[in-house]
């Protein structure tokens, strides 16, 4: 039997795709970073402590709880940006995917984890309704960060602009 020559994918290995992969990585850390402080401060905490208020150490934010968070935040934006893409490298680097890898991931991760947490009382299950919506958003954000990404076209040569042909 011959041996299978061994697959090449381009997309892995050109540098240029990698350094889009990075460029992609770096601006979802700012942006889901940003994203997961406001809509904790602005919209999670005030329902917490509406929720539980003879709770006065419910959601605090101290040094050691921002320290885990930081690492919760960094592991979402690898898990993300890794995910969308794989996926937009699969399906096709397009809104319309973009838009489909973000709510697979949303409800897949969002969603699992404000399901529990509202099924296990430690929320009312208004909680699901308002941030999983909110992590849609910031996550289709961050899909079309990868797919703005990986559609740009860097140290390459960009093509002429042709007009197309008159009939």
């Amino acid at each position: 039997m011959k041996a299978r020559p061994k697959a090449s994918n381009s997309m892995v290995e050109s540098p240029a795709t990698r350094r889009q992969f990075w460029i992609a990585f770096a601006i979802n850390t700012i942006w889901i970073n940003v994203s997961e402080i406001w809509r904790y401060l602005v919209i999670i905490k005030p329902m917490l402590h509406e929720t539980f208020p003879d709770r006065a150490d419910i959601a605090p934010f101290t040094l050691p709880i921002f320290g885990l968070w930081s690492i919760w935040d960094t592991w979402l934006v690898f898990a993300a940006t890794g995910f969308f893409w794989l996926y937009l490298n699969w399906a096709g680097s397009t809104i319309r995917q973009s838009l489909i890898a973000a709510t697979v991931f949303t409800i897949t991760v969002f969603g699992l984890l404000w399901f529990g947490i509202a099924n296990m009382g430690l929320a009312p299950m208004r909680f699901f309704w308002t941030a999983l919506p909110l992590a849609w958003v910031e996550q289709a954000v961050a899909a079309l960060i990868v797919m703005w990404a990986m559609n740009r076209r860097i140290g390459q040569a960009r093509p002429p602009c042709v007009a197309p042909k008159s009939r």
